[in-house]
């Protein structure tokens, strides 16, 4: 089973159906039936709670839907080493970096991102939702 690590822009597209949400949707809905084992780093929880917050979702749906994720993905903590490696990374963005090195110590098939050249230095294979709708 392919192992990917999700980037919250995806998780935040399908949400709130922006961007490419059809294909961000269907790599959720692969990992929801098993099909993929989809990851998701501890720290884009939290920040997810912050946006959804910000949105305006109260309490009860917000929980909802983080329980919902809970679910259906693994997560990954980042502990020091793995935010040491982040600060050398090739990476620009330490958050992106520590998503890299995470993907990495987990051994993950791929991250998918909107956010490609972001992680144009990354050492894991980098995809759009939609690339990798073409390779599953």
């Amino acid at each position: 089973m392919k192992k990917v690590l999700i980037d919250l822009n995806i998780i935040i597209d399908f949400l709130n159906k922006r961007n490419d949400h059809a294909a961000a949707l269907i790599v959720y809905d692969k990992c929801v039936k098993k099909e993929i084992r989809g990851y998701v780093s501890s720290h884009e929880i939290t920040t997810l709670s912050y946006f959804l917050e910000k949105e305006k979702f109260g309490r009860i749906k917000r929980n909802k839907i983080i329980s919902n994720l809970l679910d259906n993905l693994s997560v990954l903590a980042a502990h020091e080493e793995i935010l040491k490696k982040a600060l050398i990374s090739e990476i620009e963005d330490y958050e992106d970096a520590v998503i890299d090195e995470l993907a990495l110590n987990e051994k993950v098939d791929f991250i998918v991102t909107r956010n490609l050249k972001d992680f144009k230095n990354s050492r894991n294979k980098i995809y759009s939702a939609r690339e990798i709708l073409d390779i599953l």
